[in-house]
């Protein structure tokens, strides 16, 4: 089996579409399944070079920066299709990139999937755009007509795009890594670095942006009692637009690492008494499911993907969303009960490590080889 890969985000990029196509890029590779990348050029990518990543020049949307407007060069693009013959193409984006996956298939006859990732729709509301939101659904109505199976992870999302009146579509869901993410660091490390002497932290990963409710997060803060906020202190990880007016806006008890990766990121996780989430837009929510697998309790809005991965009561709590109060409820009454918070944490750790990435691969190429034969039956029948 051959695969080829058109997306307008790959590693090195920060996100959750260039992560999962990059463990899923590099699984395929171990089962010697050959793939060819065709994705955009970035700050970082003269890093990491592979001989089966076609990069081309790009520009930055500024929607949703991680992905990027490449300019292609369809000559070379063809040449190297030609030169690789695919059995299936995967677009994983609707951008620059994906329109060229699309064109392509139809041009070479090769059978077609896509993944769905983002709720770019979610996302105008939030950069005061909602009037492009029937246009926004009609052209990713189009754009995705052509694909024998369009992946989506999470029965949210799956049930959202039912109603935008999407067909052939199919749970790909995500995995995660239990051997980097796990309750066994040294919790006081992190309290060391970042000088913390609260009992009780709390923490946030994630982009720091509009889309991910980060005013939220500043309300649920000054929503805690003065007592609780005396014996708190919030770790919030990672880096966006909304990072500077946010350090202005936070309270003394509110400190800001910067974007982290690896293990330095997989410590802050075990280290928080509590994962906090105010986001509405997610499709899945990989932070929230490396947060589980730490055994750290998530307290995340009901919405969106999220609500698919946590069970309310047993593994964290869902609150209503935008409501700051539910949430500081919640952070109240988790942390002033340690039994039942560290059942939840165990509860978390034991439900992530059933979600293996290699079943769900494998489940992903069993729907490679449908597609594949359906189309093989086609061309002969």
């Amino acid at each position: 089996m051959k695969i080829a890969f058109f997306t307008d985000t790959f590693y090195p990029d920060i996100n959750g579409v260039a992560r999962t196509l990059k463990r899923f890029t590099d699984y395929l590779s171990s089962q010697n399944i050959e793939v060819k990348v065709f994705a955009p050029d970035g700050e970082n990518t003269d890093e990491y070079i592979s001989a089966n990543i076609h990069r081309f020049k790009s520009l930055s949307f500024f929607l949703y920066p991680e992905c990027r407007l490449a300019l292609p060069n369809l000559f070379n693009m063809k040449r190297e299709l030609t030169e690789f013959q695919p059995d299936l193409i995967h677009v994983a984006t609707p951008f620059n990139l994906g329109l060229c996956g699309v064109f392509f298939a139809k041009k070479l006859n090769i059978p077609l999937v896509g993944s769905y990732h983002t709720n770019f729709d979610h996302y105008l509301e939030y950069y005061d755009l909602q009037f492009f939101s029937k246009m926004v659904w009609k052209y990713m109505n189009w754009f995705h007509r052509p694909f024998r199976k369009l992946f989506v992870p999470s029965l949210d999302t799956e049930e959202q795009l039912t109603v935008q009146g999407f067909h052939n579509l199919e749970i790909w869901s995500r995995g995660v890594d239990c051997e980097l993410y796990h309750p066994y660091y040294d919790k006081y490390a992190v309290r060391q670095k970042y000088n913390i002497r609260s009992k009780y932290l709390l923490v946030y990963v994630g982009r720091l942006a509009p889309e991910k409710n980060v005013d939220t997060l500043l309300e649920i803060a000054d929503d805690l009692p003065p007592h609780l906020k005396e014996n708190s202190h919030w770790l919030i990880a990672g880096d966006g637009p909304s990072r500077s007016e946010m350090e202005k806006a936070a309270p003394s008890n509110m400190t800001f690492t910067g974007f982290l990766k690896g293990k330095e990121l997989a410590n802050i996780y075990t280290a928080g008494d509590l994962f906090v989430f105010p986001s509405t837009t997610e499709t899945f929510g990989n932070v929230v499911l490396e947060s589980l697998a730490s055994g750290t309790p998530v307290i995340a809005a009901n919405a969106g993907g999220v609500k698919n991965i946590i069970k309310h009561g047993s593994t964290g709590t869902l609150c209503t969303p935008g409501s700051a109060v539910e949430f500081a409820d919640s952070i109240i009454s988790l942390l002033y009960d340690d039994k039942y918070r560290y059942q939840m944490g165990t509860n978390a750790r034991n439900y992530a490590l059933t979600q293996k990435w290699d079943t769900i691969f494998n489940t992903l190429l069993d729907h490679y080889s449908d597609v594949i034969k359906e189309r093989s039956a086609e061309k002969y029948a």
